[in-house]
């Protein structure tokens, strides 16, 4: 891998990105194997972390005299960005919420998730990829993005994340985790991803007029991983 593909956003890396990664996900099985390369036992660690990440913003505090203060967020809808087969709605978001959206562009995916949940947990599947997602306005309690964003470039991560504001509720927040690199960005050709750094995700957050109200490292991941964190955006 070399600097220059360190130093460019994605965009500028090969024309067929977007066809690339599609072609990639294809031939992965709809398996939680599959969707995490081979490490399914990192889920319960992954979405324990996850849970205790956004505890805060969905339960109730003890405030002065005793009373109890409501928290931010009501728990009637997330979304779940880049679902596939619908393992981080499973073990982490229908934890919390009642329900959820799967967004997920590969069709194989979905039919999986369908196999999975019954009406009462899944509310819409959505077969887009994030580029081409449009959140429906005043929607959603959470928007959770996990291990996709890779597969945008820069301008199209911008103009998600602005769209994704718009589907928020007025207390609304975004969910964010995402492996990260030291350079600007590690491009992967295998899948036509790349892994960014905590400045450069920031920075995109920022341009998308977002900010980060909580970050946090997920802990107890093998140190051949790259990092990964966890954003609350607003």
């Amino acid at each position: 891998m070399t600097n220059e593909h360190h130093a460019k956003d994605p965009k500028h890396h090969q024309e067929s990105w977007y066809d690339d990664a599609a072609s990639y996900w294809d031939r992965v099985e709809p398996t939680v194997d599959g969707m995490l390369g081979g490490f399914s036992s990192l889920t319960d660690i992954d979405c324990r972390g996850s849970i205790k990440f956004i505890e805060e913003y969905v339960k109730p505090k003890r405030g002065p005299g005793g009373k109890l203060i409501s928290p931010r967020l009501d728990t009637k809808l997330a979304c779940d960005c880049g679902a596939g087969i619908g393992r981080v709605s499973k073990n982490f978001l229908l934890k919390v919420f009642d329900k959820v959206d799967l967004v997920e562009q590969n069709p194989k995916f979905l039919d999986e998730g369908r196999k999975q949940f019954s009406q009462e947990q899944v509310d819409k599947y959505i077969p887009l990829g994030l580029q081409d997602f449009v959140p429906e306005a005043g929607r959603y309690d959470m928007i959770w993005c996990q291990w996709v964003l890779g597969h945008l470039t820069d301008d199209d991560f911008i103009e998600f994340f602005k769209r994704c504001k718009t589907g928020l509720k007025p207390n609304g927040l975004i969910g964010v985790k995402e492996n990260t690199s030291e350079a600007d960005y590690e491009i992967d050709e295998v899948d036509s991803s790349a892994t960014r750094s905590i400045g450069k995700l920031t920075e995109l957050f920022g341009k998308a007029g977002l900010a980060v109200v909580k970050q946090a490292k997920q802990n107890g991941f093998p140190a051949s991983l790259f990092p990964v964190y966890m954003f609350i955006l607003q």
